[in-house]
């Protein structure tokens, strides 16, 4: 499961520049991601937002595009974000309610950019308000700031205390640290049960891989990669402070390359457990492990699958968790927090003593299954999570939101009701379905991989038949250019131009 160190190379200078470009522009956003104000209560809050987003109306009906869409970011991050209504709305009403109105939020830009007319903007706006306002009613007695009314600013001391609950700009607090006990303590178990399960199901079925293939002595590597996730993710979420990106797009173009990233390796694992998934194939396979350079490269893939994947979810849960923190919550956010991980510590064990018995097969087949599951879920959350920084603009036709709901179900799996998600989901799937039949061919005929490569050469399936993974996901990546379709279909000539011989050696290059 070596992965070819060209290919590991290009994606580490891609992931370099496009960091290097965040840090470059990071002076750019600095005006966003910061407090704008003390607000008493959710409804206050919710009540500046549609003062800031009516003015979005009005920027748009003056022609004015480009202040119209600074508005919406301005909502987005200097409130929505910062102010901890994001956070609060996905721990206390429903995981999938922040997804639901950041689509909006993504919707509300798209339809500025691409200048859909007023009636569209108006429609995407307002609609946008009424969530906030919805949301805000629900918070508000959640945090038991009575019925959502303003607080009274002639209240005793003591009142003023227990609803404590401005956002400071110097010191990064929000709204909710008034929240009792209890409403932090489920806030925060929500939190690392929410992120830490996806990170979980990938290092457990990796590690429970090692000990059914075994390989127990290799463990260290996937421990390693988890370790030092952990730690680089306490490093990203103070990079992300000093530098000011957090809460800015520049944080969601790192969290969506990340994902991005992470859907590249586990889709290769995944495939590559599939291929081992016959006893007698892998028998044969831990047979042929007699180079050092290559159980060095299967121990690196796998560990660096568990650094992405913990990665991936570290950070954003202690940017999470940094606010109720500082508020004074830290007794409950800590009860929260343990508590979440007590169970996970419980997911893990059902993943590496329940499947470690099952037979060969149905244990790769099975895990594979899981982790291409994760790449799906890791790439509609990454490409979503570019569409808030905008790097990419959304398209979500009413009906498709009207096929593909929003809940909680969905938003893990990371399926949402836009074009420029599905689409690649769709590929992504197309292609391993393609991948999982041609499992039962000998995959040896040049024949075979010339039809294979001029009609699906596009998605880089002729090079996954020729067990060239590594180039074949680059071709996957690459398909929405077309050059790769192109590709595909010259070398599928060459491959039926060639003689059997020539295949062959091709096959060993």
């Amino acid at each position: 499961m070596k992965i070819p160190n060209n290919f590991m190379r290009l994606f580490a200078a891609v992931l370099a520049v496009l960091m290097l470009a965040v840090a470059m522009t990071a002076d750019a956003f600095a005006a966003w991601g910061q407090s704008e104000g003390t607000y008493a209560n959710w409804t206050e809050l919710a009540n500046k937002m549609e003062e800031v987003l009516e003015g979005v109306k009005q920027y748009y009906a003056d022609g004015d595009l480009d202040t119209a869409y600074d508005q919406m970011n301005r909502t987005y991050y200097n409130f929505y974000e910062v102010e901890g209504f994001e956070k609060s709305a996905k721990s206390y009403i429903k995981s999938s309610r922040k997804t639901e109105v950041e689509l909006q939020f993504t919707q509300c830009k798209s339809s500025i950019k691409k200048d859909e007319g007023q009636e569209k903007v108006n429609a995407n706006v307002d609609g946008l308000i009424a969530m906030l306002k919805e949301d805000a009613a629900i918070l508000d007695v959640k945090f038991g700031y009575s019925d959502g009314s303003a607080a009274d600013s002639d209240s005793s001391a003591d009142s003023a205390d227990a609803q404590s609950n401005t956002a400071s700009t110097s010191t990064g607090g929000s709204l909710g640290s008034g929240a009792s006990a209890a409403v932090t303590f489920f806030g925060c178990f929500g939190i690392i049960l929410r992120e830490g399960f996806e990170a979980i199901l990938v290092v457990g079925a990796i590690i429970a891989y090692l000990v059914k293939s075994g390989n127990k002595d290799k463990l260290k590597a996937v421990y390693l990669g988890s370790i030092l996730a952990i730690f680089a993710s306490f490093a990203a979420a103070l990079l992300l402070s000093a530098l000011k990106l957090a809460n800015t797009a520049n944080q969601e173009i790192i969290e969506g390359v990340t994902a991005l990233i992470a859907v590249l390796v586990l889709f290769y694992v995944s495939n590559w457990m599939v291929s081992k998934a016959e006893a007698e194939v892998w028998s044969k396979y831990i047979e042929g492990q007699v180079s050092t350079s290559v159980e060095k490269g299967s121990l690196f893939t796998l560990g660096f699958t568990a650094f992405l994947a913990v990665f991936r979810e570290g950070a954003e849960v202690i940017l999470f968790y940094q606010p109720m923190i500082a508020e004074g919550n830290a007794a409950m956010v800590w009860a929260g927090f343990l508590s979440g991980c007590v169970i996970l510590v419980l997911v893990y064990l059902a993943i590496r003593y329940l499947s470690v018995k099952l037979p060969i097969k149905p244990f790769f087949l099975g895990t594979s299954i899981l982790m291409f599951i994760m790449s799906i879920s890791f790439l509609g959350s990454g490409i979503r999570e570019l569409m808030e920084g905008d790097v990419i603009m959304m398209t979500s036709p009413a009906w498709l939101a009207a096929i593909i709901p929003t809940n909680d179900v969905l938003d893990v799996l990371g399926i949402y009701p836009c074009l420029e998600t599905l689409i690649p989901q769709l590929i992504l799937l197309t292609l391993t379905l393609l991948i999982f039949v041609m499992t039962k061919w000998k995959r040896n005929s040049r024949v075979e991989a010339g039809i294979i490569a001029i009609l699906f050469g596009g998605i880089g399936l002729h090079k996954f038949y020729v067990g060239k993974y590594g180039r074949g996901m680059i071709y996957a990546v690459f398909c929405i250019t077309f050059i790769p379709a192109v590709l595909g279909i010259a070398e599928g000539i060459h491959f039926l131009c060639m003689s059997d011989e020539e295949f062959k050696k091709e096959l060993a290059v």
